[in-house]
């Protein structure tokens, strides 16, 4: 059996949570809690949303803390 996250024949889905974080997941697997859509599309389109949209790694909470310790 192929392991759905890697069956790039399948649609996939680019989850993110409330710190910004995203992970590309099989669209027929239910969404895990505390994740939202942000986009659908193939793999490589995947692969390339999460690209050009997630490009600081932080999650968004070390983010305000760093921002917040800077001023």
């Amino acid at each position: 059996m192929t392991n759905p996250f890697d069956d790039t024949a399948r649609p996939f889905l680019v989850l993110v949570n409330d710190e910004g974080q995203h992970s590309l997941w099989p669209e027929d697997i239910e969404v895990p809690a505390g994740w939202r859509v942000s986009h659908r599309g193939d793999r490589g389109e995947c692969l390339a949303f999460v690209e050009r949209h997630w490009t600081d790694m932080r999650p968004a909470g070390l983010v305000a803390e760093m921002d917040a310790s800077d001023r």
